[in-house]
C-alpha cells in the first residue's frame, strides 16, 4: 500500500529529509492456532518519507521464507510462537523467523531483524526484500539480534545472537561489524541458562549482556508448549567483557530473582566504574510470558522503574548497586551520537496517571500514554500526554542542524474514533526533543488506522541516496 501527499497540520521543520521505517507484525494468514500473539505476525516495512515538507506513506510485506512458503500454499503453515514442532510437516527445516521486530541501518543497508534468526535486507527506497543477510556467508549465528548497538563515532556495529547454535542451546554469539559492514570478529560463549535476550548495550570499553529469568525448555516446546516461561524465583545475570576483548574475560555479576527488562536506555564507562540504565520492572511484561511460568499478576500490578545499575569493575564479587532514576516506562530512545557514552538526556514512553485508562493494543496488550524526557544528570523530568483513550508509539529521534534546537522526535499517536476502543485512527507527530511539554509542531494525518507498532529507525536524506541498494 502507498499514499502520496499526506495531509500536514502544522509545519514540518525544512531539515527533516529522510525516512522513518517502522516494524509492524501482522497476520498474512489466518493463523494455525487462535489464541496467537501479535509477536508471530508476519513483519512488515513502513515507511514515512519526508521530502521538501511532503510526506508519503508504503508499507510491505518482508518476503521472509516462511513468508513466501505460506503465499504459495495460500494458508498458514507455522504454529506457535518459535515453536516448530507446532508447524505443518511440510515446513520442517525452514526459516521461522517473520523479521517483524526492529529495522536496522547500517553500512549503507536496511534490515529487518527479529531475534530468532538472521536479519533480511530490504531495498531502501522501493521495500523490496533482497534477501536474508549473512555476510556473505561469515556469519555462523542462526540468530541475529533486534537490537545491535551502533557506535557513531567509529560506525562500527556490535550485535549478538542467542540460541546461536539452534533451539535452547545455550551459545551466545558476539559480533562487530565495521564501518563499511563488513563482519570483524565473531565469538561464543555460554549464558548461565537458556534466556530471552532481547536487548544489550556496549560502553567505549565494555560489552553488557543482561540476562533475565525468562527461560526455554526443548521438552516443554516439544509437547506444544510455550518456548518462554518466566521464572519468579530465579536470578538474573549480567556478564560485561572487553567490546574488543575474549568472550573468556566475561565477568558475572548476580542479580535479583525474578527481574525482568527488554530494553536498555544506554550504559557508559565512569572510571572504574559501569552505569546501566535498564526499563526494569519486578516480573515479565508481557503476560503469555508470566502465565506460562504460573505468575498471576495484573498487567497494572506490575511494578518497576527506570534503574542504574553500577558495576565496580575494580573490586572483586558478584555484587552491583541499584538505584532508581525515574518513573516506570520502556521503548527508550538515545541520540546517536550518545550511545556508549555519558549522555545528557533520552526519551522513553510511559504512563500519565492522569490520561485514563490505557488503550487497548501493542505487543503487550496496552499501549503508553506518554513521552518522559529525562536528564539523568540531575533527574529534571518532563512529560508529554495525549489526549484520553489515545496511545503512543516508540518515538525515533531526528537530530537538528541548530545545536540550539535540540532536535525533534517523530512517534505515530493513535486516537480514538468513537466509543469503541478498537476504532481509532493514526497520526505521526512531530515533537521537539528538548521541549516535549509544548507538545507537536506538526501532525501528518492518516485518516485510518496503523497496526501497532514494534519499533522504528530513522535513516536521512543523505544516506538513502548513498545506499547499497538503489531504487
Amino acid at each position: 500500500m502507498s499514499v502520496r501527499n499526506l495531509e500536514v497540520e502544522g509545519e514540518i521543520p525544512a531539515e527533516i529529509e529522510g525516512a522513518f521505517f517502522r516494524a509492524v507484525p501482522d497476520n498474512a494468514h489466518v493463523p494455525m492456532f487462535g489464541d496467537d500473539i501479535a509477536l508471530n505476525a508476519d513483519g512488515m516495512v513502513a515507511r514515512f518519507n519526508f521530502r521538501a515538507g511532503a510526506v508519503d506513506y508504503d508499507i510491505k510485506y518482508v518476503e521472509t521464507e516462511r513468508y513466501l512458503a505460506e503465499k504459495e500454499a495460500r494458508r498458514a503453515l507455522f504454529g506457535k510462537y518459535r515453536n516448530p514442532f507446532t508447524d505443518d510437516p511440510s515446513v520442517e527445516g525452514k526459516d521461522r523467523t517473520l523479521a517483524n521486530t526492529t529495522p536496522v541501518w547500517h553500512g549503507g543497508r536496511l534490515f529487518m531483524t527479529k531475534e530468532d534468526g538472521r536479519g533480511y535486507e530490504i531495498n531502501p527506497h522501493t521495500l523490496e526484500t533482497a534477501g536474508k543477510w549473512d555476510y556473505y556467508g561469515a556469519l555462523k549465528s542462526e540468530t541475529f539480534t533486534a537490537h545491535p548497538r551502533i557506535d557513531d563515532e567509529t560506525g562500527e556495529m556490535f550485535f549478538f545472537g542467542y540460541e546461536a547454535g539452534g533451539l535452547c542451546s545455550l551459545d551466545v554469539a558476539y559480533g562487530i561489524a565495521d564501518k563499511d559492514g563488513n563482519l570483524t570478529s565473531e565469538q561464543w560463549f555460554d549464558q548461565p541458562y537458556c534466556s530471552t535476550i532481547h536487548d544489550f548495550c556496549i560502553t567505549e570499553k565494555y560489552a553488557i549482556f543482561p540476562i533475565f529469568p525468562t527461560t526455554a525448555d526443548l521438552e516443554r516446546i516439544k509437547d506444544g508448549g510455550a518456548h518462554w516461561a518466566h521464572e519468579q524465583d530465579r536470578e538474573s545475570w549480567v556478564g560485561i567483557m572487553p567490546r574488543y576483548g575474549k568472550v573468556d574475560e566475561m565477568r558475572w555479576f548476580k542479580g535479583p530473582k525474578g527481574v525482568s527488562a527488554f530494553h536498555f536506555v544506554n550504559a557508559y564507562d565512569d572510571g572504574d566504574l559501569v552505569h546501566m540504565d535498564v526499563c526494569l520492572s519486578d516480573t515479565n511484561a508481557f503476560s503469555f510470558m508470566r502465565e506460562a511460568g504460573g505468575i498471576e499478576r495484573e498487567q497494572q500490578d506490575i511494578r518497576g522503574a527506570l534503574t542504574r545499575w553500577t558495576f565496580d569493575m575494580s573490586k572483586p564479587g558478584d555484587s552491583f548497586e541499584s538505584r532508581d532514576m525515574g518513573p516506570p516506562g520502556d521503548l527508550p530512545r538515545l541520540p546517536d551520537h550518545a550511545q556508549g557514552r555519558n549522555y545528557r538526556r533520552a526519551w522513553y514512553l510511559s504512563m500519565n496517571p492522569e490520561g485514563g485508562p490505557p488503550m487497548p493494543g501493542g505487543p503487550v496488550g496496552a499501549n503508553f500514554n506518554a513521552i518522559v524526557r529525562i536528564e539523568p544528570g540531575n533527574g529534571r523530568i518532563t512529560m508529554m500526554g495525549v489526549p484520553p483513550g489515545a496511545g503512543v508509539s516508540e518515538p525515533v529521534y531526528v537530530p537538528s542542524s541548530d545545536p540550539e534546537q535540540g532536535g525533534w522526535l517523530m512517534s505515530v499517536v493513535d486516537q480514538p474514533n468513537g466509543p469503541d476502543p478498537a476504532n481509532y485512527l493514526s497520526e505521526l507527530w512531530i515533537i521537539p526533543a528538548d521541549d516535549v511539554e509544548k507538545g507537536p509542531v506538526a501532525k501528518v494525518k492518516l485518516n485510518m488506522p496503523l497496526r501497532s507498532q514494534v519499533h522504528g529507525t530513522w535513516v536521512n536524506r543523505a544516506k538513502l541516496e548513498d545506499s547499497k541498494l538503489k531504487g
